[in-house]
């Protein structure tokens, strides 16, 4: 069975994220939107190749930064199709921009989408993938399942004996909590 826990370990590339990210609570709105544009990103793909290539999305995609990337015209998804440094897939690029208006558009009514998200907790994965398949573009089970354990929604992230485990329990995660 793979266990993220092990391959992370003191590796160069997946080590930092591991320790440091995946599983954490996160509410920041740019922080995110960043995670769900990786999930997207990495569909199809090795986690590894987006985790190599993260500095060069954040640059391309304005830090990530919902309003900048919601505002994106055919300029911008010009220039991001032809950046060697990024992950230059047409539909993925697009679900992103759109995802990002679709957040704005989500701000109407919660002032946020860590709000929106915690206005749905608690789902069952299968009720996750639903709501997420309804509200944005590119979400299907694996990438919903893995954005929500990479934000603390979802157990799974780490490995009950795996030392960031009890890190991450002590910040609280939501699937964590007792309803």
């Amino acid at each position: 069975m793979f266990c993220y826990c092990t391959l992370a370990l003191d590796h160069p590339v997946h080590g930092s994220y591991h320790d440091n990210e995946y599983g954490f609570p996160v509410t920041d709105e740019r922080a995110l939107f960043e995670r769900m544009a990786l999930e997207i990103m990495q569909a199809g793909l090795s986690w590894e190749i987006v985790l190599k290539k993260r500095k060069n999305l954040n640059r391309a995609f304005d830090r990530f930064v919902v309003s900048k990337v919601a505002a994106y015209d055919d300029a911008d998804i010009q220039r991001l199709l032809a950046d060697e440094g990024i992950i230059r897939n047409r539909l993925k690029i697009m679900a992103i921009i759109e995802n990002a208006r679709r957040i704005l558009e989500i701000r109407k009514s919660h002032k946020s989408l860590a709000e929106w998200i915690d206005a749905h907790h608690p789902l069952t994965k299968p009720e996750w993938v639903k709501l997420f398949r309804k509200s944005f573009k590119f979400m299907g089970g694996e990438i919903v399942g893995e954005f929500l354990m990479s934000i603390g929604y979802l157990p799974g992230a780490h490995h009950e004996t795996c030392p960031v485990y009890g890190v991450i329990l002590e910040q609280g995660p939501k699937w964590a909590e007792k309803n």
